[in-house]
C-alpha cells in the first residue's frame, strides 16, 4: 500500500520535473537578453550590445531547425530555437531604432536595392543600388533590411538542405555547423579580453549566467540522449565561458599592463 501511495507520488514529481527542464531549456537562453533589452529600452543606447551576436544566434537556430528536418531530435530544443529567434529579432530591432535615432550620419544604408526617391542616391549618386558591402554588412538603417536578409539566407539554406535531405552526411555536417556556431559565441569576447588584458566592463553576473545556463543544457544534451553534436559543442561552449571566467578572476588578482581601448559596458557575448 506504502509502495503504491509513494508511487502515486512519484509519478506526478517526475513529470513536474520533466516539465520544469523543457521549459527552462525552451526559454532559459532568452533570460540573458531580458535585462539587456530592458537596459537598451531604458537608456536609448545600445552600445553595449554587438548585433552580431544577433546574427551568428540567428543563423545557428535557423541551421538547428533545418537540422531538425534532416534528423528529429526533442521538441524543446526545437521550440528554444525559435524562441531565440524571435528574441534576436526583437533584439535586432529595438537596437536599430535605438542606433537610428542617434545617428548624426543622415545616410541610410540597406540591404535591398533601393528606389529612386531613396535620399540616399539623392545626396550620394556614386554608391552602388545595392548596399551588400562588406563595410555596411549587418549595419543597416532599417529592421526590415534584417529580416529580408534573414528570409534570403533561411529561403537558401532551405532550398539546399531540401536537395540533400537524403544525403545523411550533409544533415550530420549541418547540425554540427549549427550548435558549432552556437558554441563559438564567446571565443570574440575570450579574445577581445586578451587582447585588452582586461575585463573591464564585463558582467561577471552575466557570465555566471552563462556558464550556469551552457552547463544545464550541456547536461540536458547528454542526459535525453540528443544528437552527438550537441553534447560536444555544449561541451565546448561550457570550456570557454570557464575560461572567460578564469580571465575575470586572473586579470582582477593580477592587473596587466593597460592597454588602450574602448570599454563598453558589455553584458552579453559580443562579437
Amino acid at each position: 500500500m506504502e509502495a503504491g501511495g509513494l508511487e502515486w507520488l512519484l509519478v506526478p514529481m517526475q513529470q513536474l520535473v520533466s516539465w520544469g527542464a523543457a521549459g527552462a531549456m525552451v526559454f532559459g537562453g532568452v533570460v540573458p537578453y531580458v535585462p539587456q533589452y530592458r537596459d537598451i529600452r531604458r537608456t536609448q543606447n545600445a552600445d553595449g550590445f554587438s548585433t552580431y551576436v544577433c546574427l551568428v544566434l540567428l543563423v545557428a537556430n535557423i541551421l538547428r531547425i533545418l537540422f531538425w528536418f534532416g534528423r528529429r531530435f526533442e521538441s524543446p530544443l526545437l521550440w528554444q530555437s525559435i524562441i531565440m529567434i524571435i528574441t534576436m529579432l526583437l533584439m535586432l530591432k529595438l537596437c536599430t531604432e535605438v542606433r537610428v535615432s542617434n545617428e548624426l550620419n543622415i545616410k541610410r544604408r540597406s540591404f535591398a536595392a533601393a528606389d529612386s526617391k531613396d535620399e540616399e542616391i539623392k545626396t550620394s549618386p556614386k554608391r552602388s543600388y545595392l548596399d551588400f558591402d562588406l563595410n555596411y554588412f549587418w549595419h543597416w538603417s532599417k529592421f526590415t533590411d534584417y529580416v529580408q536578409c534573414v528570409l534570403t539566407f533561411t529561403g537558401v539554406t532551405g532550398y539546399i538542405t531540401y536537395l540533400w535531405l537524403d544525403s545523411s552526411l550533409f544533415v550530420e555536417t549541418l547540425g554540427f555547423l549549427a550548435v558549432f556556431t552556437e558554441a563559438m559565441l564567446g571565443v570574440p569576447q575570450l579574445y577581445r579580453n586578451y587582447q585588452n588584458r582586461s575585463t573591464e566592463g564585463m558582467s561577471v553576473k552575466m557570465v555566471l549566467m552563462w556558464t550556469s545556463g551552457d552547463t544545464f543544457k550541456t547536461v540536458y544534451f547528454i542526459l535525453n540522449q540528443a544528437p552527438f553534436q550537441f553534447s560536444i559543442c555544449g561541451l565546448l561552449q561550457v570550456f570557454v565561458d570557464i575560461a572567460i571566467l578564469l580571465q575575470v578572476y586572473f586579470y582582477s588578482y593580477y592587473p596587466q599592463k593597460p592597454v588602450s581601448h574602448t570599454a563598453h559596458p558589455a553584458s552579453t557575448k559580443a562579437l
